[in-house]
């Protein structure tokens, strides 16, 4: 069987506490889809049983972006952008590289192993952005390119909509899969028969608005996830 991984990369918003002065004022922001993934941790937790391995972030994405590279112009928000190389090196070191360095050291060793990884990054998504709404519950995100997650997330929306066929899922959206991200810098790292990248999408408007709803959806994501890793067959790693 597959084994899975969970990672959550913007679980919370909190701030450390050297960094607090920095962030007075701007405390709406931090409690807005800007400082964190509204209902992610939260849908992460109710998946964890399936997981092999999990891991989340729960510091601000307003102090270091966890899901952009190194080089993105918006690893720094504009309140932490400012700060000089020998500050932001310090962030880095402390907030950001731990994170995603266990992520990549899990998967490289069941790789070694002869294990293929699936990853699930939980995510989830503003219902109105720049003022325009956004036309989907959940979207699954991939790189077409790679055909075990194309298969993965086609399994994956097929059993989805088993359970309630009118959730409306899209692929790659309201991101391109293939965007600066963890999966698309673990891609790099790793073939596609070791390792299997996929970011889940949620609209926050569920958790925000309709919470007997959302409680229902993240059991359907739970159950037709599990159901998914057991019908996708693993590939052999050695190839």
């Amino acid at each position: 069987m597959l084994k899975l991984l969970l990672t959550c990369e913007h679980a919370g918003n909190q701030v450390p506490a050297a960094y607090a002065e920095y962030f007075k004022g701007h405390e709406e922001l931090l409690a807005s889809h800007k400082g964190y993934d509204i209902g992610a941790l939260e849908l992460f937790n109710n998946l964890k049983p399936l997981a092999t391995k999990c891991f989340y972030e729960e510091t601000t994405r307003l102090l270091i972006e966890q899901n952009r590279s190194l080089h993105h112009s918006k690893l720094f928000s504009g309140i932490t952008r400012e700060l000089d190389d020998a500050e932001k090196a310090h962030i880095i070191k402390a907030h950001y590289l731990p994170y995603r360095d266990q992520i990549e050291q899990f998967i490289h060793d069941f790789v070694m192993a002869g294990r293929q990884v699936v990853h699930v990054a939980i995510h989830s998504f503003t219902p109105k952005f720049n003022e325009e709404v956004r036309d989907a519950d959940i979207g699954l995100l991939y790189d077409p390119k790679r055909k075990p997650e194309q298969a993965f997330c086609r399994i994956w929306k097929q059993e989805l909509q088993r359970y309630d066929e009118d959730l409306l899922i899209r692929y790659n959206y309201p991101y391109l899969g293939i965007s600066d991200g963890l999966t698309t810098y673990l891609r790099r790292k790793f073939k596609a028969n070791e390792y299997i990248g996929i970011e889940l999408e949620v609209n926050q408007k569920f958790p925000l608005t309709d919470k007997a709803k959302w409680n229902q959806l993240q059991e359907f994501i739970k159950d037709s996830l599990e159901v998914t890793i057991t019908q996708q067959q693993p590939e052999d790693v050695n190839l």
